[in-house]
């Protein structure tokens, strides 16, 4: 067996791998007398089949699939031994040209093409600046949150006359230019939240009904030609949403309105657990630094996403990217050459970034340890678990569940990468200056994304 390589450039490169019969008679030779010992052919007794039998009713079959596992194994241990990095998968080169007759005599020639892994620097120190954003906790932030909270654990009433944030559920009937019924027109028995409606007008004429009332609606100005809102709205495609002009007649059935739960004791239980606060202060106080984690995170999340367009910026270097492309269609073959064309920058772009963070991992030997998966995985369930409900599951439960999640191989190494980013972006902000910048919510929420 002879294999070489031949460098079109410092991307690209072609793997030839000769193979002759005595390469692969022995594999074979043993796959057939493997298959004699299975087979199960009328005349013969199960393990008695003659292996000249199997060779000439499935020899041709077993010969490709050998030849096909023993490429696989020389093509990967040839990678290895010459510890060439490649990005996605050798593909195979068809040559029309040569022709086997697979009769146990051939020699084989097979050629693959491989994108190389470029070599590059990350030169990123001190010198480099950006800006690492401390959020406020103001008065309204806290505000709102605690409405939120108490609106989420408050309860529903009835009242007679509709206000501002209350709920209409009624009946919407399509109306013809005339002001009539549209005679099989579109028809719904929906809830109108008035929180939003965008048109002040329209707002203002759905407060003060009561149940019975009937009013005329344009959907289209309340919803600011939202197509998803009135599709939800009447039941209906969105395509068709687009394009309805119509008004609507609303004929109020009930009036609903979320009232806020008092901030007694029972509240503070709920959100926070049994006695953790007791105190209409203490609440509060525990409400802020919620928050206040909540913002280091979103904070972190933005110098992070700062911190990768800059990185990608400053580390130049060049892809084979007409071979992942051509990879790329070859492991999906639904991708249409549309989608790759509309997709391939982002997809560069991320491999760029992983290529530039396994350097950082090599270059600093960071490690990444067992403790730091199941850490990661433990905050991400908890997260999830947050969602639902503010109160939070026991560690026990918590390590539990994450070894559980963990067990599967693909979130493993979800969290794996997940893990190893997280420590490359640590090692940046150690090397890079930070300048420190303090700002409210309001301020940082109109921060360009």
């Amino acid at each position: 067996m002879n294999i070489s390589q031949e460098k079109k450039d410092n991307l690209n490169a072609v793997i030839k791998i000769n193979i002759n019969a005595e390469d692969y008679q022995a594999r074979v030779d043993k796959a057939i007398k493997e298959q004699a010992k299975k087979a199960q052919i009328p005349g013969f007794r199960k393990g008695m089949v003659p292996s000249s039998h199997i060779k000439r009713m499935y020899g041709k079959s077993i010969l490709v699939d050998e030849i096909n596992n023993l490429l696989s194994d020389t093509l990967n241990n040839y990678l290895n031994e010459q510890q060439l990095e490649v990005l996605g998968q050798p593909l195979p080169q068809v040559d029309d040209s040569k022709i086997y007759n697979w009769d146990f005599a051939d020699n084989f020639e097979f050629n693959y093409e491989v994108g190389l892994a470029p070599e590059f620097t990350v030169d990123i120190n001190s010198q480099d600046k950006l800006t690492s954003y401390k959020i406020k906790v103001d008065d309204e932030t806290l505000a709102s949150r605690i409405q939120n909270l108490r609106k989420s654990y408050g309860k529903m009433t009835n009242p007679d006359v509709s206000a501002d944030g209350d709920v209409l559920y009624g009946e919407l009937v399509q109306l013809s230019p005339d002001g009539s019924v549209f005679e099989g027109g579109i028809s719904n028995t929906a809830s109108v939240r008035l929180d939003q409606i965008t048109d002040a007008d329209i707002k203002a004429s759905l407060i003060g009904l009561k149940k019975g009332d009937v009013v005329t609606l344009d959907i289209q100005k309340a919803f600011n030609n939202d197509a998803a809102k009135v599709a939800g709205l009447l039941k209906i495609d969105e395509a068709e949403a687009v394009d309805l002009k119509s008004n609507f007649q609303l004929t109020v059935k009930n009036v609903n309105r979320l009232e806020e739960a008092d901030l007694d004791q029972a509240f503070f239980d709920k959100i926070l657990g049994e006695g953790t606060v007791t105190t209409e202060e203490e609440f509060r106080a525990k409400i802020t630094e919620e928050l206040e984690n909540m913002m280091v995170q979103d904070a972190d999340n933005k110098l992070q996403g700062e911190m990768y367009n800059y990185v990608l910026s400053k580390v130049n270097f060049e892809l084979p990217d007409e071979f992942l492309k051509r990879w790329l269609k070859a492991t999906n073959e639904k991708l249409s050459d549309e989608e790759l064309a509309g997709g391939y920058d982002d997809f560069a772009k991320n491999l760029k970034w992983t290529l530039i963070g396994n350097k950082i991992v090599k270059d600093n030997d960071i490690k990444i340890e067992y403790t730091d998966v199941l850490d990661l995985a433990k905050a991400r369930i908890d997260a999830q678990f947050r969602m639902y409900s503010p109160q939070p599951i026991s560690e026990e439960q918590l390590g539990q569940y994450a070894v559980q999640f963990l067990q599967d191989k693909e979130n493993a190494n979800r969290i794996f990468e997940e893990a190893k980013s997280l420590k490359v972006f640590d090692h940046l902000k150690s090397v890079v200056t930070l300048d420190n910048k303090e700002m409210t919510f309001d301020e940082f929420s109109k921060l360009p994304a």
